[in-house]
């Protein structure tokens, strides 16, 4: 333990002095409350002053990179924390809780968040002969790594085009692709490169990821959705445990709640509206599994949310 400390402080170090550059450049964009604007596409940068309670979405594939604070993750039964010190990748979209750890107006919390180009990834992979040199195939989609200079050092040029937005076109592509090469060639690349490439089966559970994400309120047949990823049914339970810490049904589950929870934070529906709107048949087993998930039943969750602050209501906080 003392050494992973000694580690994170270590490489804090070596970044300190270009996220205080990166905290000068947000100094100087207009803030909403919880993000900054600008015109950097894919990009979201988020300055959170207030202590919130725990938000729950669903991430889509995304780097993300703390400038100021620390942050506490769950997806299944993963638990992640990371600070300054890592980055947090998701490979494929999946329904998480998170929560920052500690914030106040003199110590806020700052983030940026890139969403992943899938296809670039692809590209300069192929391009480049970045291939996987480790073979297993054990992965989770969701991974802490280290935050390299290198990689603050491209998220610094990156933010700094807000100060020349006519180079945003052609500058903003170009610095994204040397983030994806950078974590290509780091220590996460090979899981990274498989979940990119056709014919892995992370690349198969991706495939039944998306598929699910889309038709979240279908009945599922997992022999259907073992078809589709064209894997049997027990290496798709395999391997789907392995990439999300979830079977199919709960990650359905997980993904019918997160999205019954935004119908109703939007104001159209009401709890017993939303059950049926996202694939509930019963009211009550939908009350039950949303205070299991959320810790409270739909009514009394939903008032405390839109009571608190701006960042739990508008969800993710990268």
């Amino acid at each position: 333990m003392e050494g992973i400390l000694l580690e994170s402080e270590t490489i804090q170090a070596r970044t300190a002095a270009t996220r205080l550059r990166i905290l000068d450049v947000l100094s100087r964009l207009p803030w909403d409350g919880v993000t900054f604007r600008h015109e950097i596409p894919g990009l979201t940068l988020y300055r959170i002053v207030e202590t919130t309670g725990p938000f729950s979405t669903v991430y889509e594939p995304s780097l993300s990179l703390i400038i100021k604070g620390s942050k506490r993750l769950s997806v299944g039964d993963e638990r992640l924390v990371y600070d300054e010190s890592c980055f947090f990748l998701t490979t494929i979209g999946l329904p998480m809780t998170g929560q920052i750890c500690e914030v106040s107006k003199a110590e806020p919390y700052v983030a940026a968040k890139l969403r992943l180009d899938l296809e670039a990834l692809r590209r300069l992979i192929t391009t480049h002969d970045l291939y996987p040199t480790n073979s297993s195939e054990r992965d989770r989609g969701i991974v802490v790594g280290r935050a390299t200079p290198e990689l603050f050092d491209a998220l610094w040029r990156l933010i700094l085009l807000v100060d020349s937005p006519s180079d945003i076109p052609f500058m903003a592509n170009h610095i994204q692709n040397e983030i994806l090469y950078r974590l290509l060639t780091g220590e996460q690349g090979g899981r990274l490169r498989r979940f990119a490439l056709a014919g892995t089966n992370s690349n198969r559970v991706a495939k039944a990821v998306a598929w699910l994400k889309e038709n979240y309120a279908m009945p599922l047949r997992v022999e259907a959705l073992a078809e589709m990823a064209n894997m049997g049914v027990s290496t798709l339970h395999h391997h789907f445990r392995a990439v999300t810490a979830m079977s199919p049904l709960q990650f359905q589950k997980h993904l019918r709640l997160h999205h019954a929870r935004e119908l109703m934070l939007s104001g159209s529906l009401d709890a017993a509206s939303a059950a049926l709107r996202v694939g509930y048949e019963s009211p009550t087993q939908f009350s039950r599994e949303y205070r299991r998930m959320f810790g409270h039943p739909p009514l009394r969750d939903v008032k405390a949310i839109l009571n608190s602050d701006g960042a739990s209501r508008r969800g993710a906080v990268g």
